[in-house]
């Protein structure tokens, strides 16, 4: 068989993994994927939007989701799906996973997720582990459609020279060059339906004791923060908006997010609290 034919079944069979687990959020039964949002986009293997609705096609299913491992130091507290692929169950540290009491082995509870929000993993039984390739497909260009994106003008260009301090930021799109610092709190403002995208470069650290302040109406499901590097938040930092990280996330002791935790990597938690907006 030639290499493009074998392309062509390669690409619709993957187009099918995607529609049969859907693009969109949780589909109201607080299982991972759905049918599309409204306003959503679906292009090629992934539906995606930064828009206000803060669609995130079949990556918004999920409060974490990360490719290489989750684990957390008890006792985290997450209101939300948990998603790992394509590594197994083995990668979920620190949870004390509970399996499915219906011996479908699909899903898994933990006393750190509130229920009815589940664990899931790229070796659970089907139709996890195609939801999981649609969600981190779509994680994936959610990551890469941020990147594109054009600084809104030259104020929101390199802002603080990468250490933003004591500052306020209205909406727009943020690009950095480098590596950026939170040294102290940071304030959002901006109405219900406005967006940010910070585009960072290199890494992105928050100092401890600190916090991501929202004002005037904006929400965390319009806040988007696209980070090539690793990322680090400080221990009881309070932090808002959906990380985008190509590589990982890392939450210190008692912090907290109002947020999606999405990373390319893997994700580590010590007592954290997560809450999907």
């Amino acid at each position: 068989m030639g290499e493009t034919v074998k392309n062509k079944i390669w690409f619709l069979a993957l187009l099918l993994v995607v529609s049969l687990a859907g693009c969109g959020g949780d589909n109201g039964n607080n299982n991972a994927g759905g049918t599309p949002s409204p306003g959503a986009v679906c292009a090629g293997a992934a539906c995606v939007s930064l828009g206000a609705a803060g669609d995130l096609g079949a990556a918004g299913g999920y409060a974490i989701l990360a490719k290489d491992g989750v684990s957390t130091v008890p006792n985290s507290v997450v209101t939300g799906n948990i998603g790992l692929s394509p590594t197994a169950r083995v990668g979920l540290t620190g949870w004390s996973e509970t399996a499915a009491p219906d011996a479908s082995d699909s899903y898994a509870t933990s006393a750190q997720v509130a229920a009815p929000y589940k664990l899931y993993a790229a070796d659970y039984a089907a139709p996890v582990p195609a939801n999981l390739t649609a969600a981190v497909l779509a994680m994936e260009a959610a990551y890469t459609d941020a990147a594109g994106r054009t600084a809104t003008s030259a104020a929101t260009t390199n802002v603080g020279a990468g250490t933003l301090t004591g500052l306020t930021l209205a909406p727009g799109v943020y690009e950095w060059g480098t590596a950026i610092t939170l040294p102290t709190d940071l304030t959002l403002s901006g109405s219900a339906t406005d967006v940010w995208i910070f585009k960072v470069a290199g890494t992105l650290d928050m100092a401890a004791d600190k916090n991501v302040i929202l004002s005037n109406g904006a929400r965390p499901q319009n806040i988007f923060w696209q980070v090539s590097g690793s990322v680090t938040i400080g221990a009881r930092t309070h932090f808002e908006g959906i990380i985008l990280s190509q590589t990982s996330i890392a939450f210190g002791n008692l912090a907290s997010i109002n947020g999606r935790l999405l990373a390319q990597t893997a994700v580590m938690l010590d007592a954290t609290t997560v809450t999907q907006p």
